[in-house]
């Protein structure tokens, strides 16, 4: 090749055509790999690390580290078997579209940018409020994750409900803001309430029920006390499928109270908002258009490639508001109405990839329907392992299945050892045996293995071969003395 940098087409199609024999091999071997193989970072920095290339390599030698060390090593979260955390497995269908979207390299940070990746944008969205039952009307546009989606639905909060113009002159003065979240509440609500200034140590967590969703009595003492205390309460964030439990608070409770108290309600759907396209779930969606702002995540339950979060605001004014600036370099000139439309006017981001490529593209090329069948498998394969647990006598549900999100723990007949350590071990043990992957959780005190299924490839047979593989390691473990 004379040029590594301009590739001609027929160069582009041999060398891209070995690199998709390498995604059909990976994603045709996925159910007989292990979950994880094992390593430690002495071992991986030593396999790559390396003086900085000065000439360019072969690809061949290429292909044989992506091959050998990059899959080898990595975590498959596609595996039927990976339960761990809230993690998308990818489509093959999708990362055909990332393929396309990095060829393009476009920069989609307004109409005039980007044309047709803007429409297609407009358009997905309204595709995902529509899946959501979410108002036509409302405004939302793509972001990088739930993390950031919520830090999005924070500040137009903020620019909604505070006093005067604190993204502009800042908290200067005046009554300290209060902001309050469920104890199951994902911690980037507080993390985005620190960032803004706000403080992380004044967004208050409210008490849950046995179910784990938030307590709307306790939400409505909290707000009273703190407006005695001389608080302002500005906002009330509400789990629909919380991280750790998939626990799901009554949103028409909690907006209740937030309409008694002028607050705003921002609706954390990263995890749980696509199961409103699951029969079995769909009914707990059905007061969603009571919330100003919901945080999604394609990138969780739709299979999406990471990094395609969504934020959807009932007003959009109060976005801009938040989020609207002007420069010179700006500036749009010639351009009127829907062409003269810039993302940065609605969130935090000005540079911003085409997210709206995959998604568009998984969301045609599958339908509605099919990817609402894989939704409800998925929850009804997190019920089925909780009927196994409910017909054993060494394992015990720790919640109750909240969509797809299971907590359990082994619970050995005899055991007079520390349960949350046995299950710290299993847990370590689980994770680096390559069969079954879970993660965990802090329940009531008590230490949780945690599964989340978010896979189309997990069936009821994995369920049953995630218990084996529990048990199994229960067993080895908690003979021994030490415990």
């Amino acid at each position: 090749m004379a040029d590594a940098l301009l590739l001609s087409a027929d160069e582009i199609r041999a060398l891209g055509g070995r690199v998709l024999e390498l995604v059909a091999e990976y994603y045709g071997s996925l159910n007989t790999r292990p979950v994880l193989e094992p390593a430690s970072s002495e071992l991986l920095r030593a396999t790559v690390a390396e003086p900085l290339p000065r000439e360019g390599a072969a690809f061949d030698d290429l292909l044989t580290t992506l091959r050998d060390v990059v899959i080898r090593y990595s975590r498959h979260n596609g595996h039927p078997r990976f339960f761990g955390y809230v993690a998308s497995p990818g489509t093959p269908i999708a990362s055909l579209g990332s393929l396309l979207g990095a060829a393009m390299a476009v920069n989609v940070t307004a109409w005039r940018s980007a044309p047709v990746a803007t429409e297609l944008e407009h358009v997905t969205v309204g595709w995902l409020k529509e899946m959501l039952g979410y108002p036509a009307s409302a405004m939302g546009l793509l972001v990088s994750g739930g993390s950031m989606a919520n830090f999005s639905g924070l500040a137009a909060a903020v620019a909604a409900k505070a006093p005067g113009n604190v993204l502009r002159d800042g908290l200067i003065g005046g009554p300290r803001l209060r902001v309050y979240v469920s104890e199951e509440s994902h911690f980037s609500v507080a993390k985005a309430a620190g960032m803004m200034g706000i403080g992380e140590a004044n967004v208050r967590q409210i008490a849950t029920d046995e179910a784990f969703a938030m307590n709307v009595a306790e939400l409505r003492h909290a707000i009273a006390e703190d407006i005695a205390a001389g608080y302002l309460p500005i906002c009330v964030v509400a789990n629909a499928g919380a991280t750790a439990t998939g626990a799901f608070d009554s949103i028409s409770g909690v907006a209740a109270v937030a309409r008694e108290h002028n607050l705003w309600l921002h609706v954390d759907a990263a995890y749980g908002g696509f199961a409103a396209l699951a029969p079995s779930s769909k009914h707990l969606f059905r007061d969603i258009a009571l919330a100003d702002s919901v945080a999604l995540d394609p990138h969780k339950w739709l299979y999406q490639p990471i990094g395609c979060g969504c934020i959807l605001y009932k007003d959009a004014a109060a976005a801009r508001a938040a989020f609207s600036h002007s420069a010179e370099y700006t500036r749009t000139i010639g351009l009127e109405r829907d062409e003269a439309f810039a993302f940065w006017d609605y969130g935090p981001e000005l540079t911003r990839p085409f997210r709206a490529l995959d998604l568009w593209l998984a969301i045609k090329f599958i339908g509605v329907d099919r990817l609402a069948e894989a939704v409800e498998e998925n929850i009804q394969c997190a019920r089925y392992f909780a009927e196994l647990v409910a017909g054993t006598d060494d394992f015990e549900m720790l919640a109750p299945v909240g969509l797809s999100v299971f907590c359990f723990r082994y619970v050995p007949r005899n055991f007079a050892g520390d349960l949350d350590v046995l299950n710290e071990k299993i847990l370590v043990d689980l994770q680096h045996s390559g069969s079954s992957y879970v993660s965990n959780a802090k329940l009531r005190g008590k230490f949780a293995l945690r599964g989340c299924v978010l896979n189309y490839r997990t069936t009821r047979g994995d369920m049953e071969r995630l218990l084996a593989d529990v048990r199994e390691s229960g067993l080895r473990l908690s003979s021994r003395s030490e415990l």
